[in-house]
């Protein structure tokens, strides 16, 4: 009873710390289109928001140098100090993203600042996430590391609940009229989410100063068998480099584009290609992963009596064939040509947002009615003194709302594709940290995934929103990206992959 009670106490510490770390990580995406007319020039928003999700791209390319520099002190140092460190520079990066003056003070200073700021946050994931599951899956028995490490696993998806959570309450409760509230969120509301981080990074860096270090590690480091170069034993070492080879394309890289596109992809696609409104975009997303998250636990536990292999290449399967239809699917239920005409009937609102000088700023919303999809265009005009007015261009917003039935069809589509996220994810980690033995873990099991997740499936919501402005007429088109990583990942797994749940200590 003992241990058991002391393998929870290990898991809720390790999924603090790191939920906290995703939350600061993923902040930053869920923020894209506001963040883009903060820290880009206004005149192109399309060039904005690309170069916005190059930024937040940025960081999942670097996450694999941070896996090699944090893979190796993990290994030579410990498990539970070198993610003690990761944790402080996440969120310091985080807290200081926040910080940052916007465009129209600094000029381009500040997308530089937020790159480099967001190349920290990058290094110190590479190094948390590998720690977090090999600390976890050295406290648990054998032949239940799939299901403790799957616990580890909900983070990821949690970080994003709460990265949503906090924006959608902090959008809110700026200003008692909606108007002004999501004024005031765009103008600096946002930034609160980032400022507030510190204070549960706080709180996870007292408790993580109290955990033990890894009995594992521990046993290895008084024997004197810990490794004294890492890098060179996980890669130079033909035998051992070609399992790293096998996880990243048999396994990581299907799994990290099946996890973009369930979540953030299909975010994206809501707001930027369907048009939809901000918060139906995200509570869709909300309510999609909290139904889907129990199923990282079942996929995890699940995988300890049949094996890790097939639960998480059916995921990417099912995901390739069934991605088009689903996306397709929300397109035309957010398309107001498939519901008939919309300006059956309209209603305008004009609210002052403050003025300057000679002249104030209003915000101007024009509501179009009909067949239950209610279709809104925002402006933003500077009126000045004489009378004149002046509509700027760059300030128009498009956004649906759609609704409660259709709403509900949005919510179940999204949550198919998290059950996809479950099952190549739940398993992953206890699948990593069985290919390589203790001495090496760290560093072996780190790189694998942050190359195949970061890389190949962080850049999934860049690669795909690029297609979708280069090939206007398919606004599918963004797909294909994911739909062939996934499909060939598949299929290397098939073939290669063993399906053997492995006992190194």
């Amino acid at each position: 009873m003992k241990k058991q009670h002391g393998i929870w106490k290990v898991i809720t510490a390790s999924s603090l710390g790191t939920l906290i770390e995703w939350y600061d990580f993923y902040i930053f995406g869920s923020l894209a289109t506001v963040i883009a007319g903060q820290f880009f020039p206004k005149s192109n928003p399309t060039a904005a928001l690309l170069s916005t999700l190059a930024t937040f791209a940025a960081g999942f390319i670097v996450r694999p140098f941070g896996a090699l520099v944090f893979g190796r002190l993990g290994d030579i140092v410990g498990r539970k100090y070198t993610f003690l460190l990761t944790l402080v520079l996440m969120g310091g990066s985080t807290f200081a993203i926040g910080l940052v003056p916007s465009y129209e003070s600094i000029g381009f200073a500040a997308p530089i600042i937020v790159l480099l700021l967001r190349l920290l946050q990058g290094l110190a994931l590479g190094g948390e996430y590998g720690g977090a599951a090999t600390y976890v899956a050295e406290h648990a028995p054998p032949g239940k590391r799939g299901y403790y490490t799957s616990w580890i696993q909900t983070t990821a998806t949690l970080g994003l609940f709460v990265s949503l959570g906090v924006i959608l309450i902090t959008r809110h409760s700026l200003d008692a009229d909606r108007a002004l509230s999501i004024a005031k969120f765009n103008s600096w509301g946002w930034r609160i989410p980032f400022l507030v981080s510190i204070l549960l990074v706080i709180v996870s860096i007292y408790i993580r100063l109290r955990m033990q270090e890894s009995p594992l590690f521990t046993e290895l480091k008084q024997s004197g068998k810990t490794a004294t170069n890492p890098l060179k034993e996980s890669f130079g070492h033909r035998a051992n480099l070609k399992m790293v080879l096998l996880a990243l394309f048999g396994a990581t890289m299907g799994q990290g584009v099946v996890w973009y596109t369930g979540q953030f992809y299909a975010q994206s696609f809501l707001e930027n290609v369907c048009k939809l409104d901000f918060d139906q975009s995200r509570t869709i997303l909300i309510w999609a992963i909290l139904l889907g998250t129990p199923f990282f636990i079942v996929f995890g536990g699940w995988s300890d009596r049949i094996g890790r292999k097939w639960i998480m290449l059916v995921g990417m399967l099912l995901a390739v064939v069934t991605y088009k239809p689903l996306f397709g699917t929300m397109l035309r239920l957010t398309d107001t040509a498939e519901s008939g005409s919309i300006k059956t009937a309209y209603t305008v609102k004009t609210t002052a947002l403050g003025s300057t000088g000679d002249s104030f700023r209003i915000q101007k919303t024009i509501a179009h009615f009909g067949n239950g999809i209610i279709q809104t265009t925002v402006t933003q005009d500077t009126v000045y003194a004489g009378g004149m007015q002046q509509t700027l261009k760059p300030d128009i917003k498009l956004s649906k709302q759609v609704p409660s039935a259709t709403y509900w069809k949005l919510i179940a589509m999204v949550w198919v594709m998290i059950l996809y996220v479950t099952m190549v994810y739940g398993p992953i980690a206890a699948f990593l940290v069985e290919l390589f033995p203790t001495r090496i873990r760290y560093t072996s099991m780190s790189l694998p995934y942050h190359i195949g997740n970061g890389v190949f499936g962080g850049l999934t919501p860049f690669i795909a929103t690029l297609l979708t402005t280069i090939y206007t007429a398919d606004k599918l088109v963004g797909l294909m990206y994911p739909m062939v990583v996934a499909g060939l990942c598949a299929v290397i797994g098939a073939f290669y992959l063993d399906n053997r749940i492995r006992k190194h200590a």
